[in-house]
């Protein structure tokens, strides 16, 4: 992945350590893998996997994150129709927006996905595999 992206103002101690990034991946690569994000067999996903070396499971929503991963790491695929600003996401007591393109990469699991009043609106994600051994490289460039 594009970690090398990653600036000191993404990076936080509080409440738990997070980083949360909308600079990680290229908006035209990621707009590729948006449009194709119900065909995992296409060519630019292939790629994708190719390339980044990492596991990865699609959400149709952040209800269905899997919070027993070593680490959590989260890339929001916000539908284009979903004109919503919300807080839809807390972590540790604060609340973060779920905006397209955005990365969340944590270790914690205390992390509570907050209720849509509109319950058709998706809210997908890709859940990446995330070694704890990146983590920790990650975690050094920002102490």
């Amino acid at each position: 992945m594009n970690w090398e992206k990653l600036k000191p103002q993404h990076y936080f101690k509080e409440p738990v350590e997070h980083i949360y990034s909308s600079t990680i991946f290229d908006i035209k690569e990621y707009d590729r893998l948006y449009e194709n994000q119900n065909n995992f067999s296409h060519q630019v996903w292939q790629d994708f996997d190719l390339k980044y070396k990492t596991g990865f499971q699609f959400c149709d929503d952040l209800r269905d994150i899997n919070k027993d991963k070593e680490i959590i790491c989260l890339w929001f695929f916000k539908d284009r129709n979903d004109r919503s600003a919300g807080e839809d996401i807390e972590l540790h007591g604060k609340r973060l927006t779920y905006f397209q393109n955005t990365f969340l990469i944590t270790e914690s699991k205390d992390i509570k996905i907050l209720e849509k009043k509109d319950e058709y609106i998706r809210r997908p994600l890709v859940q990446l595999d995330l070694k704890k051994d990146t983590w920790k490289n990650l975690l050094k460039r920002f102490q």
